[in-house]
């Protein structure tokens, strides 16, 4: 028990017994004498008004002598009553003693049952309950599924996509999310948040890789607002995952710039922008090797080939059909989820031998032969759709080296959640 706490609680019981006691010990005395002044001033009073009654002519002569001589025997009874007694002392000594032991008593007991002695040294747990209670997850659920139903019945209500949209992308259901941007974006046109809100929810959902779609949309919104730091943003990543990490500098340079001085967001930029300029140096000191690397080639011929043997596992095999789906690619450990090689199969053709090459690059600057190591992934999609979406069944492999040329193999045995 704190003992602060308990030197406040004992002043505050000590005041409210001196504000109760020192009136119950004052002496109260009442004499006989007192009580027949008592009662003669009373009669006097009432002889007067008996007078002025009868002067009025409320009275007749005969009701007043009659009432007054009702009051005089009424006042001769009085004080003809013994009034042979002592003085007649009144004190509340037994209820201040009574008081003086149950205010604390009860004060104590109530606090006991009712209240929190940790309260003036509260608990962070403590301080964590004082807090409003969050909407639980299933809540929020069911309320993004009403405002789902609602848009369906009104579906050219364009500030309720966007609402939905933001909510699909709370509970990080990114295509559905992107879906409900789709929508905002056909009613509402080239507005440019609207349009970095969509790319930035298709980019969420292709694992957080801006598409050829979604760039568009940021760069269209950059040309309407070219200081937007959301557009910057995104510009500049479109551009660093393209492996253009000079024009990606410059456009998060700008948005350093409109950062507060010495801020944490604008220190965060700075550190992104010395990367960049990692980047830069090290494609620049690659530029030789890769010039030799193609002329020693053959003609066509990749120069980095990873071969790898991917499977379903059989406990998944029933959430699939034949004609499903599967992505095969390479994607770097660190840095752009951008796929190295990728190659497009079926699901009637696994089990497969696959070989991941240069061959497969999606940008010159984005292949295999430029990294040391790589991770490998095989995703099934029941919807075709190159970006991962939750259902999907997926496999991967960490830290596989390129120049490894040992057939790797790669089971699909987990469900994107």
């Amino acid at each position: 028990m704190n003992l602060l706490f308990l030197l406040i609680a004992g002043c505050l019981v000590l005041l409210a017994l001196l504000f109760i006691l020192p009136p119950l010990w004052r002496q109260r005395a009442i004499t006989p004498a007192a009580m027949d002044e008592r009662n003669i001033a009373i009669a006097k009073q009432r002889l007067s008004e008996l007078t002025e009654q009868l002067q009025t002519d409320a009275l007749s002569q005969a009701q007043y002598d009659e009432q007054r001589a009702e009051l005089e025997q009424a006042l001769s009874d009085d004080l003809e009553l013994n009034t042979q007694v002592d003085i007649v002392t009144t004190r509340g000594q037994w209820l201040s003693y009574t008081l003086m032991i149950a205010i604390p008593v009860l004060a104590a007991g109530l606090y006991w049952g009712l209240g929190n002695f940790q309260a003036i040294n509260p608990t962070p747990e403590m301080l964590a309950s004082d807090k409003p209670a969050m909407p639980s997850e299933e809540a929020i659920n069911k309320m993004v599924e009403g405002l789902a139903k609602k848009m369906q019945a009104n579906p050219d209500n364009a500030e309720g996509w966007l609402m939905l949209g933001k909510s699909y992308k709370h509970l990080e259901k990114y295509a559905q999310s992107a879906d409900a941007y789709a929508h905002a974006y056909q009613l509402l046109g080239d507005k440019p948040e609207v349009m970095l809100q969509y790319a930035e929810a298709l980019s969420f959902a292709n694992d957080q890789q801006l598409t050829e779609k979604s760039a568009d949309l940021v760069f269209k919104a950059l040309a309407l607002e070219p200081n937007n730091p959301n557009a910057l943003w995104l510009a500049g990543m479109a551009k660093a995952q393209a492996g253009e990490f000079v024009e990606a500098k410059k456009l998060w340079a700008k948005l350093a710039d409109s950062l507060p001085q010495g801020s944490k967001a604008q220190q965060e930029m700075q550190g992104l922008l010395a990367k960049l300029d990692s980047k830069i140096a090290e494609a620049n000191n690659q530029t030789g090797t890769k010039a030799v690397t193609k002329a020693a080639s053959s003609e066509g011929a990749p120069t980095a080939a990873v071969e790898l043997q991917v499977s379903l596992a059989p406990e998944l095999q029933a959430q699939t059909s034949p004609t499903d789906t599967v992505f095969i690619y390479a994607q770097a450990l660190t840095g752009s989820p951008m796929p190295l090689a990728i190659v497009k199969k079926q699901v009637s053709e696994l089990p497969l031998s696959v070989s991941l090459s240069d061959a497969q690059a999606m940008t010159p600057a984005m292949k295999l032969s430029n990294f040391t190591d790589v991770k490998l992934l095989a995703r099934i999609s029941k919807s075709g759709n190159a970006m991962k979406q939750a259902g999907d069944l997926l496999g991967v492999l960490e830290n596989v080296t390129v120049a490894d040329k040992t057939r790797h193999t790669l089971v699909i045995n987990s469900v994107v959640k």
